[in-house]
């Protein structure tokens, strides 16, 4: 060690071979060998930037071979392994990398380490700042991966990813960016190239090699398409990882926003940096309801048709909203879109997509629609276009649902049970009760004990004789079938005297999973329950059918881009489209290449003539034998006159 201290920078093979030798027999001399991890942390500390790369790889892994012995304790050596990601080496920062997420996921296997995790938690927040953006982005990888495996789980791990979304360096911004969002565009990448092109099964790879000509060279190019064809199986089994609950552990989402706002009016990026970074502004403030008020008119100045990405844009739009937006503020983002994307001098998708956004945003906040800018969205609802007409109808019966008061009257449809009882909130007003809505359809105890006690089943002791006789037997009809023409039990009954039933439902006991189901049940009922219709004996309607599993539709966490992007139209052919007809149109043709054969049309001459008999039709062919046209006389003089001109000269 000490001839090597003289020459650093040189490669000893002699160090290497002792310093293996030495880790591999560290723990049966113990004593011995008590300062040998230390001498190795020096040497790697001192001069890690100009060790050889093979030097260097070598004592790194004999410190790892020690850390397995647990001859070093966990946090000297994984802080200076985070150190070592400032050395230009690839392969030895994808080693560490590997390396630090198995042993802090061993170490927290049994049980959490949390001062371990505390203590590497720290030295990670300031490696986030590091000079080197190399050892910053490793670092930052290190934590999602632990993120990723459930390892580092908790809220400090998300809170000290926060700090790197502020990161002057794109690829940390970026990464830290993704690791909210929950997406992986490269792997999304990587997969679309091999899925563009038609993949091989490997009985196919196998018959390919065996029918050919048998080489070296043949065999290991069939080797290695096995090889990439398991990898890529791999990657399809694997789960997509989604990290939306990550945004839910940030202790200060609302400055946090702030701050992601500031930095994007002031941010240089380029335009795909910028859409990221709109995307995660508009979850925080749409999952944590926060108050950005300048974000609305951010966004108005990229909401025009011809603005690339403008889809997405008004999908972060209406992700944003919420019923905590203040109608004024968020009434300019629903203006900006009618006024450009509604209007008839755009194309009927244009009109589609702006009819579709509005309607998310309206899902969310529904005081951000006007009276009179409804009722003229709704007029589209007869227009040629069958896009337009259907977005308009959507959003017709998103607001039958949320405040039917603003359309017209003739589009409020049939009133129902539910539209009796609907009463429009204004803005911060919630509506709690005291109750369940729809438990008066339940029965009370009192209603319970007066009931005869009959389990439904009948004893065949007495008829047993009769049994066998191979005859029919009556059996009941279920408790469904009969509910279907029994009398509504809350038929006649004021509002108020549905309320003290349900209130006192709900009061004297803890309803079951089945009774939910029931109150669940009638709820949908009562929207789909023409408010004058009495039920009654043999007065079923297919309306009244309610399907108990059915569930509200709810508008979640995250706006899916197809709900802004679904239009109603048939679109053109796309290049798959025509090659999808053209193979479909081959399969139905005749095998061998034959002719299809034609069904519906009639024949020529010349194929009716061929199924004729020969006595019909030899009198036509002797004449085509002996007598000539026009056309062939006059080629036969032709070339006779030129026979004759040859002879003679």
């Amino acid at each position: 060690m000490q001839i090597f201290m003289l020459k650093p920078t040189e490669y000893s093979h002699t160090l290497a071979e002792l310093v293996t030798f030495l880790a591999q027999v560290s723990h049966c001399y113990a004593k011995e060998l008590a300062d040998f991890p230390q001498q190795l942390r020096e040497v790697l500390q001192r001069h890690s930037t100009v060790l050889d790369p093979g030097l260097r790889m070598n004592l790194v892994k004999a410190l790892m071979l020690l850390r397995n012995k647990g001859l070093i304790p966990a946090t000297t050596i994984l802080e200076q392994f985070f150190g070592l990601f400032r050395c230009k080496d690839k392969l030895l920062r994808k080693t560490l990398y590997s390396y630090i997420i198995q042993d802090i996921k061993n170490t927290n296997a049994k049980h959490k380490n949390a001062k371990l995790n505390t203590q590497l938690q720290n030295f990670m927040y300031t490696m986030l700042q590091d000079n080197d953006a190399t050892a910053a982005k490793t670092s930052l990888d290190v934590m999602v991966e632990l993120y990723r495996r459930e390892v580092w789980h908790d809220a400090k791990t998300v809170n000290v990813i926060t700090t790197a979304c502020f990161s002057k360096v794109t690829k940390i911004l970026v990464a830290a960016i993704k690791f909210f969002l929950g997406s992986d565009v490269m792997e999304e990448d990587d997969s679309d190239d091999e899925d563009d092109e038609p993949q091989k099964t490997s009985k196919e790879i196998m018959l390919g090699h065996r029918v050919g000509k048998k080489s070296n060279k043949r065999k290991k190019k069939m080797e290695r398409a096995l090889q990439m064809l398991k990898k890529t199986k791999k990657k399809k089994k694997k789960a997509p990882s989604f990290n939306f609950s990550a945004i839910h552990l940030i202790h200060d989402p609302q400055s946090f926003a702030e701050r992601l706002l500031k930095q994007l009016e002031a941010t240089n990026e380029r335009f795909e940096v910028k859409i990221m970074m709109i995307n995660l502004i508009s979850r925080l403030v749409g999952i944590h309801e926060l108050f950005l008020f300048n974000f609305y008119p951010f966004l108005q100045r990229f909401l025009q048709p011809h603005q690339r990405e403008v889809t997405r844009i008004l999908t972060y739009s209406a992700q944003a909203s919420h019923e905590l937006v203040p109608p004024e503020i968020i009434n300019g983002v629903v203006m900006s879109i009618a006024n450009n994307f509604i209007t008839e001098r755009n194309s009927g998708e244009v009109m589609a997509v702006g009819i579709n956004a509005v309607r998310e945003i309206c899902n969310r906040c529904p005081l951000a629609m006007s009276e009179e800018l409804l009722q003229d969205l709704a007029q589209y609802k007869s227009h040629r276009e069958k896009s337009v007409h259907m977005a308009a109808r959507s959003l017709i019966q998103l607001f039958r649902e949320k405040n039917p008061t603003l359309l017209h009257k003739k589009d409020q449809g049939k009133p129902t049970e539910a539209s009796k009882e609907f009463q429009a909130k204004d803005y911060g007003e919630v509506n709690a009760k005291d109750y369940i809505p729809g438990a008066e359809v339940l029965k009370t105890n009192e209603e319970k004990d007066q009931e005869p006690e009959d389990d439904g089943w009948e004893s065949c002791s007495e008829d047993s004789d009769d049994s066998d006789d191979g005859s029919w037997i009556d059996v009941s009809h279920s408790e469904d079938e009969l509910d279907e023409n029994a009398v509504d039990p809350c038929e006649g009954m004021a509002p108020e005297e549905k309320i003290s039933k349900a209130r006192e439902i709900v009061e004297s006991r803890i309803l079951s999973q089945d009774e939910f189901q029931k109150v669940s049940a009638a709820q949908l009922s009562k929207q789909m329950q023409d408010s004058k219709f009495r039920h009654g004996k043999g007065s079923k309607r297919k309306s009244d059918v309610i399907d108990i599993d059915a569930k509200p539709k709810s508008s979640g966490e995250i706006v899916s881009l197809d709900d802004i992007e679904r239009v109603h139209k048939k679109r053109k052919h796309d290049k798959e489209s025509r090659l999808e007809t053209v193979m479909a149109g081959r399969d139905d043709t005749v095998k061998f290449g034959a002719r299809y054969k034609r069904e519906d049309i009639g024949q020529t001459n010349r194929e009716k003539r061929k199924n004729k008999p020969f006595e019909m039709v030899k009198h036509k062919v002797r004449k085509t034998k002996n007598h000539r046209s026009y056309q062939d006389k006059q080629m036969a003089l032709k070339r006779s006159l030129l026979k004759k001109q040859k002879h003679g000269k």
